[in-house]
């Protein structure tokens, strides 16, 4: 997937992309990874009380059988690698 930084170095992140990961509009935080860049969308640090619970609130990503499933072997990965 391609995208363009245009002339106020704005990048689009394709509609697909926004809607699978729970991007919404609102302040990211961008980190400079390697030779490249990490876009974070930044969530409110509060916890929400809800009943007698405290939750934390949702960002709105999509979370399925596999990106369950894809989390879990990454994490195996990084604990069989250290």
């Amino acid at each position: 997937m391609t995208s363009a930084i245009d002339s106020a170095g704005r990048v689009v992140i394709p509609k697909h992309l926004r809607e699978e990961l729970g991007f919404v509009a609102g302040p990211v935080e961008i980190v400079r990874d390697g030779a490249g860049v990490r876009i974070v969308p930044v969530v409110e640090s509060t916890l929400l009380q809800v009943g007698e619970r405290l939750v934390i609130p949702a960002s709105g990503a999509v979370i399925d059988d596999a990106a369950v499933l894809e989390l879990r072997d990454a994490d195996r990965r990084t604990s069989a690698d250290g």
